[in-house]
């Protein structure tokens, strides 16, 4: 398994430098890195050498690849057509070809997080560089396997619990017809089959996105305070998602300009800019990613004993956060992310009976 970090910022020069700068960084230790970045021009021009879809060794220990999502979407749909071709008797799309493809909006992310998945299994690289849009389309990139399976179980039960749900199973028409159709056994439980392999593929997901030395994100910014500000902004929302951010590293070329005091707890370090192509100073620079990951605080901590449930959401005000309890689980809300929360036996379906935001906490008794 590999180690994967990726870098939440306003600036894309910033962020490129900082993992181009971490991927040498780290192939200088020993590690096997790879450094995953899209489809932009900003990478191979600080890299000085065009960059392919399938990954190039530019220095020992250190390869890289560029995501470009239309061959990605292409390679997946040979995936698809297996996925079809083992539920349905007869293929409907197996004349869909995927050269001809569009990439809808979204489609890059879900296909850059298959990717990255698919690196991470293949057991070759000890860390995973991902260099994405480092905004809040990468925070809902690294949240899907948490996000689809709220879906995935939500809307399972609503199906199986209905009159349609039950009628499937147990009408004598309606399954031999379904029958005829799929290449599965329907009759024990409308989706086991296929819900049972989704479920497996999301909580090995939700597993590795809360261990922080799996997974962790840093926030990258200069002095300028807007940049500060959208940052705040971004690692509030990536706690809201459940991915760690690990600490702040702020690219200076001034001294004393360090703004530790808007991202406490986190260590923030100073590193200097990229100068004359020269990397080591800034290399010299970086963080121990690992130990301040494991050090930073937990998105959430569940506390049986003490019927709680604490959420970290720095960069918001309580005016900013909601909470709401709708169906079996609890809601949070927290600028424009929105989360839902996933109790064990001794708090599922307990009423909330108060909620405070302290410390940059939100905390939730039941």
């Amino acid at each position: 398994m590999s180690q994967i970090l990726t870098f939440l910022g306003a600036s894309s020069i910033s962020r490129t430098k900082i993992a181009i700068a971490s991927a040498k960084s780290l192939a200088s230790q020993g590690k096997r890195v790879l450094l995953a970045g899209l489809a932009e021009p900003i990478l191979p021009i600080l890299l000085d050498q065009p960059l392919a879809p399938d990954p190039q060794q530019i220095a020992p220990n250190l390869d890289v690849v560029q995501f470009q999502a239309s061959v990605l979407l292409e390679r997946s749909w040979d995936e698809v057509k297996k996925l079809e071709a083992e539920y349905l008797r007869t293929p409907i799309i197996k004349d869909v070809y995927g050269q001809e493809l569009v990439v809808l909006p979204g489609m890059d992310h879900a296909l850059a997080l298959n990717t990255i998945r698919e690196y991470d299994a293949s057991g070759k690289y000890d860390a995973i560089i991902y260099n994405g849009t480092g905004d809040a389309s990468t925070l809902r990139m690294f949240g899907m396997p948490e996000s689809l399976s709220w879906y995935v179980r939500r809307f399972r039960q609503l199906i199986v619990n209905s009159d349609l749900g039950k009628n499937i199973a147990e009408s004598p028409l309606i399954q031999p017809l379904i029958s005829s159709f799929f290449n599965i056994n329907w009759t024990a439980d409308n989706f086991a089959h296929p819900t049972n392999q989704v479920n497996n593929f999301l909580d090995k997901g939700k597993a590795a996105l809360a261990d922080p030395k799996r997974i962790a994100a840093f926030l990258v910014t200069t002095a300028d305070p807007l940049e500060v500000a959208s940052v705040r902004y971004l690692w509030g929302s990536a706690q809201q998602v459940g991915l760690t951010v690990g600490g702040a590293i702020q690219i200076s070329s001034q001294p004393n300009t360090n703004f530790s005091e808007e991202f406490t707890p986190l260590s923030v370090s100073v590193v200097p800019d990229l100068t004359d192509g020269n990397w080591q100073p800034l290399i010299d620079a970086l963080p121990d990613f690992v130990e301040q990951a494991v050090q930073a605080p937990s998105p959430i901590t569940i506390d049986v004993h003490n019927l709680q449930v604490r959420l970290f959401l720095p960069g918001f005000d309580k005016k900013q956060v909601k909470l709401t309890q709708y169906g079996p689980e609890v809601t949070v809300e927290a600028g424009d992310q929105r989360r839902n929360i996933f109790l064990p036996p001794a708090l599922s379906g307990r009423p909330v009976t108060g909620a405070k935001f302290q410390n940059n906490y939100l905390i939730i008794s039941f």
